[in-house]
């Protein structure tokens, strides 16, 4: 089995779902899972996790994302996007200081309602379901932070901004909001993730390239190591006679590691490594018990 993660470069017109699936096909593994969502119109960055990398799928999908986003004031869709059918149509009359002036409002933290069209769920059912149904339900509105807006260019009626986010904002409902804000409303046209977390699109393979790589017997070139992504954690090593309630998944005393593990008692996390070198797990200490118990363990499967 493969482990570790990919940084692919989702094209557009594929969900996330499609790539997953044809990564599925490329490598033979079942085992693979993406780390966040992009609508399928949407290109850009798409870290994937194989084998027991699938494990740091939801510690990945927390990152901050950057985006390249393009826009028109002046038309409103169902969708917030042009995939859209057209609800709605109003000429332009802001200016661009205006423009620019209600852009910048947007940074910082703000409360947004997620789209119909988007993959949340309400009452265990999706949005984009219920959207297809013709329903239009009450969602709540999630708290997101706008970290950063540059805006790139302005010709209006359209704009152009690259954008620095957390986790689960919807860029075309950014978008949709700077239009509301206008009076005049907005719809997304063109989306790249070009940043998520460490992940960045210059780095990043196509499917095409992967594919290629593969049939080479070369995926370790692209393969990003699981414990790569966890450098921010400090780093404990066992001692031999731990060595089995390690691989058990076993709470560890104090005295387990071969290093001095006070400094790290008041880490989110620690990185436990084998006695031989191995990454083999996230550790965390337990003031309780006076143990570092374990968070998740990543045995290299075969």
């Amino acid at each position: 089995m493969i482990n570790g993660i990919i940084n692919v470069h989702k094209e557009a017109g594929y969900t996330s779902h499609d790539v997953v699936g044809k990564l599925r096909g490329i490598l033979h593994q079942k085992k693979i899972g993406h780390t966040g969502t992009l609508d399928p119109d949407a290109e850009g960055v798409l870290p994937v996790c194989l084998g027991n990398a699938t494990k740091l799928c939801d510690m990945l999908v927390n990152k901050e994302k950057t985006y390249e986003v393009r826009f028109r004031l002046g038309i409103t869709t169902d969708t917030q996007d042009m995939s859209g059918t057209v609800t709605e149509e109003r000429l332009v009359f802001v200016t661009p200081e205006e423009a620019g002036a209600a852009v910048m409002e947007f940074v910082g933290a703000y409360d947004q309602i997620p789209p119909m069209y988007s993959a949340k769920k309400v009452d265990g059912k999706k949005l984009y379901e219920l959207a297809r149904e013709g329903k239009v339900v009450e969602r709540k509105p999630c708290h997101v932070t706008i970290h950063s807006i540059v805006i790139k260019d302005m010709a209006l009626p359209y704009i152009e901004m690259e954008v620095c986010c957390s986790k689960g904002t919807y860029i075309r409902t950014l978008c949709h909001d700077i239009g509301r804000k206008l009076s005049c409303g907005a719809a997304m046209e063109a989306l790249k993730r070009t940043k998520s977390g460490k992940f960045d699109i210059e780095n990043s393979v196509s499917l095409a390239q992967i594919e290629a790589l593969a049939k080479e017997g070369r995926i370790g070139d692209i393969l990003i190591p699981v414990e790569e992504m966890l450098d921010e954690y400090p780093k404990l090593t066992v001692r031999e006679e731990a060595e089995k309630l390690l691989y058990n998944g076993n709470a560890l005393p104090c005295g387990s590691f071969s290093d001095v593990p006070e400094a790290d008692k008041s880490a989110s996390g620690v990185r436990i490594y084998a006695p031989n070198g191995d990454f083999t797990a996230i550790y965390r200490y337990n003031k309780e018990d006076e143990r570092f118990v374990p968070v998740k363990m990543f045995r290299t499967e075969s």
